[in-house]
């Protein structure tokens, strides 16, 4: 199922009369005046609510003499919420992209010559700085507090703020031995 589709889906069930009538239909195949008669409303407003439900793929009508019967059409309402959410989005592509524009654009802002101008206030582009200061950090290997103030001191002469944030971030950890990458 597309993520359109899976929209159309919880758009067309979020309305109480199509629940109703898709609740009705599980019952078997019927007809709208059948219908308009179970659920006490008229049948032009369960005509209106069977067009949006056959649009979105739920329900299919088909011609018995002079009336429409319409049933559910299984395969729809097969599918599990969770297996809808983990399908990949179809913004994915477009959204990693917009967050790779801003993330080029707050280093491109913070970031002059290799240093870094001032330290950002904003949460969210701090922690852009802080993976990119991390980026001259070798996985695996143990510093010391020396080595990584003279690190950070190549970005930025407050290397104690960056050294604490950099671990209140969860970017690296310390213990007695030293400093390391926390994923490294």
């Amino acid at each position: 199922m597309t993520e359109h589709q899976a929209v159309q889906l919880f758009k067309c069930l979020s309305d109480a009369t199509r629940l109703q009538i898709v609740k009705s239909l599980r019952q078997g195949p019927s007809y709208v005046e059948l219908l308009a008669q179970r659920l006490e409303r008229t049948p032009s407003t369960i005509s209106f609510h069977l067009k949006k439900l056959e649009e979105a793929g739920l329900v299919e009508s088909q011609k018995e003499q002079y009336y429409a019967v319409y049933s559910l059409k299984n395969e729809a309402f097969s599918a599990r919420i969770i297996d809808i959410i983990c399908e990949k989005s179809d913004e994915a592509d477009a959204q990693q992209e917009r967050e790779a524009l801003y993330r080029k654009k707050v280093l491109d802002t913070f970031i002059q010559h290799g240093k870094l101008l001032s330290i950002p206030v904003q949460r969210k582009k701090k922690r852009i700085i802080l993976e990119k200061i991390a980026g001259c950090f070798e996985p695996g290997r143990i510093y010391t507090e020396k080595q990584v103030n003279l690190i950070i001191a190549d970005f930025h002469d407050d290397f104690c703020t960056l050294r604490r944030d950099l671990i209140s971030e969860g970017i690296m950890e310390r213990d007695g031995r030293g400093y390391w990458l926390k994923n490294g």
